[in-house]
């Protein structure tokens, strides 16, 4: 006899996404005007949640041409697998 199979929803595997955000000297750029004055919105388990903590932050400052939001794919710096970091 078998055992009847359980629905159980497989757990997402957790992919650590950072969000954050600061003026910019220049648009065009990727260069912070103060790096102490940064907003770490911050750390999520995948990228669904992170875009909408970097949506919410954007419009808060919308008003701000300088002000952009970054979501960090945190998660391809580190092997989630073996734990291996991959510095510069």
């Amino acid at each position: 006899m078998s055992r009847p199979k359980t629905d159980k929803p497989k757990p997402e595997k957790q992919l650590l996404h950072l969000v954050i955000g600061g003026e910019l000297k220049d648009f065009t750029k990727m260069e912070f005007i103060d790096l102490k004055a940064m907003d770490f919105v911050g750390a999520f388990p995948n990228y669904s949640s992170a875009y909408d903590a970097w949506k919410a932050a954007a419009h808060r400052t919308v008003d701000n041409a300088q002000m952009r939001y970054f979501i960090l794919h945190a998660h391809r710096l580190l092997d989630p697998e073996t734990g291996v970091t991959h510095d510069a």
